[in-house]
């Protein structure tokens, strides 16, 4: 005997499919996160030289660029205030890792971190490695995971081929390029970004020139996410 109901109903979302599909999808979707506004609030790549809303601010030119750096053991932070109405905060930032960092190894050249804060809320905390990953030796870093974590030197890196600024400058391979982009919920008029090191070298004597790094671009943008 034929199931009438089943008829029924194969016969009405046959008629009704398309309908019913919007339906379920929006029922589906409706509480997902959803971008309503962003809106860019800081861009600096350096190149206008303008380093207000710094501490610690210094530029120098890498390559025909200016940068703002360079920078070792030390911290430079940018405030922002007067931020519109939002509830997230992007920051990507470029950064450049010059010379010969030493990754995780926890010895008398490393562990060397570089860290991210946004009013002082650790965002950041990982560690890089330029050193050449030979077959039976590597020093590995955390990036793009924060430390402690394993990862080959250079992973994630937009270039490798870029040449160190100081101990190994004029040659290619020391120094990397990483684009680092981070959403973090906040819904404050005023922002602080730290960026900074601890970086460890107690075998050279010019521990500046062995290993520093800088920043080639800044862009911050508040979100409105619901």
């Amino acid at each position: 005997m034929k199931d009438k109901s089943l008829t029924f109903n194969f016969s009405f979302f046959r008629k009704h499919g398309l309908g019913l599909i919007i339906i379920l999808a929006a029922c589906c979707f409706s509480c997902e996160d959803i971008l309503r506004e962003e809106i860019m609030v800081y861009n600096n790549d350096f190149s206008k030289a303008d380093l207000a809303n710094f501490e610690n601010g210094k530029l120098f030119i890498y390559e025909g660029d200016t940068v703002l750096g360079y920078y070792h053991d030390e911290e430079v932070r940018l405030s922002l205030d007067n931020l519109p109405e939002h509830n997230t905060i992007k920051i990507t930032l470029e950064i450049l890792l010059h010379d010969s960092w030493d990754g995780n190894p926890d010895n008398v050249g490393g562990p060397d971190f570089w860290y991210l804060k946004l009013d002082d809320q650790s965002i950041v905390r990982t560690t890089f490695s330029n050193s050449p990953c030979e077959s039976t030796f590597c020093i590995y870093q955390s990036y793009p995971d924060n430390y402690p974590r394993f990862n080959d030197p250079k992973t994630g890196a937009l270039r490798t081929d870029l040449p160190g600024r100081c101990q190994y400058i004029n040659v290619e391979g020391w120094t990397s390029l990483y684009r680092i982009t981070k959403l973090i919920n906040h819904t404050d008029g005023q922002l602080s970004i730290a960026i900074g090191d601890e970086l460890k070298q107690e075998n050279t004597p010019e521990p500046v020139c062995d290993e520093s790094w800088s920043v080639a671009s800044i862009q911050v943008s508040t979100l409105t996410i619901n």
